[in-house]
């Protein structure tokens, strides 16, 4: 970063397995999402909390701003891929889904996200991914088109 170049970015990511298959399983869950919080790290981002459940994940980064946000999920998807079918946790490969979400806060609301994403497993035992990331859109006013969210299959969960 360029000297006199001052920022405090934090961004929640959010992105699913692809098919919304429930394979981050809780015994290989910390492994993975350290893995992730590496992968943030060495590129130079402020990995503050990982965690998901077994379909999807969370990520709250301090975004170092030299690298534009969709370089940064494509490279944690591609290493966190490679790395889960390496170690041959699955039947065939594992993939993440197409897309993300990305959402802003201030330093002010760290502290509310972090316990969110914290609390994954509690907070999925009352409510679907569907509607939790729906609500997401709608909280932070971004327009969608249905044809584009995750392929939601499974819309009972």
């Amino acid at each position: 970063m360029k000297p006199g170049v001052f920022t405090q970015l934090y961004i929640q990511l959010v992105f699913a397995v692809k098919y919304r298959q429930r394979l981050l399983r809780p015994e290989i869950r910390s492994e993975v999402f350290s893995y992730i919080s590496g992968i943030i790290t060495e590129r130079k981002h402020k990995s503050i909390n990982v965690n998901g459940v077994s379909d999807h994940v969370h990520i709250l980064v301090g975004l170092y701003p030299n690298e534009t946000i969709s370089d940064l999920v494509w490279a944690i998807k591609k290493s966190s891929s490679d790395f889960m079918n390496e170690k041959n946790w699955f039947r065939g490969n594992f993939q993440w889904q197409n897309g993300y979400g990305a959402f802003s806060y201030s330093r002010s609301h760290l502290e509310r996200v972090y316990n969110y994403i914290s609390n994954q497993e509690r907070h999925h035992a009352k409510r679907t991914f569907r509607d939790e990331y729906v609500e997401l859109l709608k909280k932070f006013e971004i327009e969608y088109d249905e044809r584009y969210l995750f392929e939601f299959f499974d819309v009972q969960e």
